[in-house]
């Protein structure tokens, strides 16, 4: 993809958020999170991370129904990304439903850590 195909393609995933990622990003933007800055549908090489941290090479992905059976598929990503120099946190929607409050606290510790 070329860069310009990048940035559409990262604008269409942004218009088309799920409700748990509008709701984690509600808690991720404007550094709400002790200052640290977020990115969202950031493209890195052929990959979008839902969530992305620059300054800490953080990213935090949100795991649905829809990611059932492609552990696989998402370990190979996890994979290369690591080897970019990028640690990745996998998030259920479900555990952000049910603990707000202790994923948040969860990417800060992480955040913290790195």
């Amino acid at each position: 993809m070329t860069p310009k195909e990048n940035i559409q393609r990262a604008r269409e995933l942004r218009q088309t958020q799920t409700p748990a990622e509008a709701k984690l990003w509600k808690l991720l933007r404007d550094r709400r999170l002790e200052g640290y800055k977020f990115r969202r549908q950031h493209s890195i090489d052929r990959f979008y991370a839902d969530f992305a941290c620059v300054q800490s090479k953080l990213i935090v992905e949100l795991d649905g129904n829809s990611h059932d059976g492609r552990e696989e598929r998402d370990s190979a990503r996890d994979e290369f990304l690591k080897e970019q120099g990028w640690q990745t946190l996998r998030i259920r929607n479900a555990d952000l439903r049910r603990d707000e409050n202790g994923v948040v606290l969860m990417v800060l510790q992480l955040l913290q850590a790195l």
